[in-house]
């Protein structure tokens, strides 16, 4: 890991990012507490990397000698993370009570760590000192002040965790105060104050933030979790009363309902409170890091997530949508190109001639001079939807339908015959006796044309639609080879009129990729195979056209 200069530079300009004001993502560490979130070493490595991008301060790396994993990412950090803008931090507790923190093994794991910060977690609450570490108050503030001054007499830069600190303060204020002193006067450059169990709301932390700023002089930073919904809300409230360092994950990620979403922080003062915290253009990268991290996590992001999720900027009332056409800032709060996401229309039943016509637009086809085009498209919208079709989630769909109204032709590469599919298995007694590795099989044929030729496929699968799926494609790609670059990579089923049990009417949406994008195509139908025979079809259809227009 490369020596960091005080000044980060990016886009030619200088800004400080390790001094006046500090973004802190501690997504490695407290983010990867979230349920259901697992990180390797390679994993760690590479949202490093990724948050590197996006140009924060520090990164926390995790806690060395708490677990192996943390370990070996300092050891393997040293040498294979090359970061232009972040530090690395690595997390710790202060030393145990009645040990001294040259002596403790967990501080000389922080300290041979390699990483140039360290921030250390301290209880601020008297009764945590009491009933969770078993100690006295004044140990507790020996602890602190030892192990601060042990780290920074080793040269390392210290932050102080106070955790549980607003829950402490409304405790016993001149106790918890005292530990932010402590901390300060031995040394630490900023003591952060936790709310660890996210329980607080902006005017409670603008209030405790002013009132510690006040009375102790020290640099205040915020640590938010989401417990009430107001994680960001709360970090912002802290930054309008002093507090010049921000914590939080990308995503929000973190134990229960996560941590403040980083990239709202940072957005918000940005763009709102026309705070500069990000090297300048960096902030642009935000959706597709963001992206690319929950990529890594494996935790699908959320739509509706601000600023980067792919609703953030999406219309789909009609009213919108011709306020739109007129001006794009008379329905969005900013241009999503600041945060590096785009403006979507959505196609629905609620879709106004305005929709149809700019979501046209964004496909490519100019209809301002074709209003019947426009209408029948509209009402071809609204009656499929109707009977339970979604456009909003199947922008192929839409194209294809589009084109054949616009063009008077569907794209059509195969002219099916018939399809068919069966399942079967062997009969046992009860589920628990069938033998171990036996599974339905389903078996598909499909007559089509393709090209002037006739194919006749059979295809095996582990269910009806894979198997369809695997003969749709071997009669076609005999004709049309590029269809070997296509994959089925998703696959939603949702019953539409539940009261109807086993016959209600099923939508069908299916994502295909060609390796370097994907389409979501529907179908509906009363049979589930039909359904999704019918987005199977379309999916197909919809890559042979992008390949043939490429």
């Amino acid at each position: 890991m490369t020596e960091h200069q005080d000044t980060a530079r990016a886009g030619g300009s200088d800004l400080d990012l390790h001094g006046a004001f500090h973004v802190y993502d501690t997504t490695l560490r407290d983010g990867a507490q979230q349920e259901g979130l697992t990180l390797s070493v390679a994993d760690k490595l590479t949202i490093a990397r990724q948050l590197d991008g996006l140009g924060v301060g520090y990164i926390e790396g995790g806690w060395p000698g708490a677990n192996p994993k943390d370990t070996e990412f300092f050891r393997r950090a040293a040498t294979e993370l090359d970061l232009r803008h972040a530090r690395l931090a690595a997390f710790g507790a202060t030393r145990r009570a009645g040990v001294r923190a040259a002596d403790d093994p967990l501080v000389a794991a922080l300290r041979e760590s390699g990483a140039g910060v360290v921030t250390l977690v301290a209880k601020s609450h008297a009764g945590h000192v009491e009933k969770a570490l078993r100690t006295t108050l004044e140990e507790n503030l020996a602890m602190v002040r030892d192990t601060v001054s042990h780290l920074r007499a080793e040269g390392q830069q210290v932050f102080l965790d106070a955790e549980h600190f607003f829950d402490g303060y409304r405790l016993d204020r001149a106790y918890a105060l005292e530990v932010l002193r402590t901390a300060a006067e031995a040394g630490a450059d900023v003591v952060a104050l936790c709310d660890t169990n996210g329980g607080m709301l902006p005017p409670w932390v603008s209030d405790v933030v002013r009132d510690v700023i006040d009375t102790t002089g020290v640099r205040v930073g915020i640590h938010c979790h989401n417990d009430t919904g107001c994680a960001v809300a709360n970090t912002l409230a802290a930054v309008d009363a002093g507090a010049t360092h921000v914590q939080g994950c990308i995503n929000g990620y973190g134990e229960r309902t996560g941590n403040a979403d980083l990239v709202n922080v940072v957005a918000n003062l940005e763009l709102k409170l026309d705070r500069q915290v990000l090297p300048p253009g960096l902030l642009t990268e935000a959706t597709r890091v963001a992206h690319a991290v929950a990529e890594v996590t494996n935790v699908p992001p959320s739509a509706r997530q601000p600023y980067v999720g792919t609703s953030a900027f999406a219309h789909k009332a009609g009213l919108h949508a011709s306020a739109i056409k007129v001006d794009p800032d008379l329905y969005q709060h900013m241009d999503p190109a600041g945060v590096g996401n785009d403006m979507r229309l959505l196609v629905s039943e609620m879709a106004g001639r305005a929709s149809i016509e700019l979501k046209g637009r964004e496909l490519g086809f100019d209809l301002s001079d074709s209003p019947e085009v426009v209408t029948r498209v509209t009402q071809r919208v609204k009656e499929l939807e109707s009977r339970g079709y979604t456009f909003e989630a199947a922008d192929a769909s839409f194209e294809l339908l589009l084109i054949e109204e616009a063009e008077g032709t569907r794209p059509s590469y195969f002219e099916v015959e018939s399809w068919r599919v069966i399942t079967e298995t062997a009969t046992h007694a009860s589920h628990t006796e069938r033998p171990t590795g036996e599974d339905a099989v389903s078996e598909a044929t499909v007559k089509l044309r393709a090209a002037g030729v006739r194919y006749v496929v059979t295809g095996e699968g582990n269910g009806p639609v894979n198997a369809l799926d695997q003969a749709l494609r071997a009669a076609i790609v005999q004709a049309f080879p590029e269809v070997a670059k296509l994959e089925l990579i998703d696959f939603k089923v949702r019953i539409l009129d539940q009261g109807h049990g086993t016959d209600a009417i099923t939508r069908v949406l299916i994502e295909t990729s060609d390796g370097t994008s994907s389409w979501v195509t529907v179908g509906v139908g009363a049979n589930m195979i039909e359904a999704s025979w019918e987005a199977l079809a379309d999916g197909i259809t919809y890559g042979l056209l992008r390949h043939h227009a490429g």
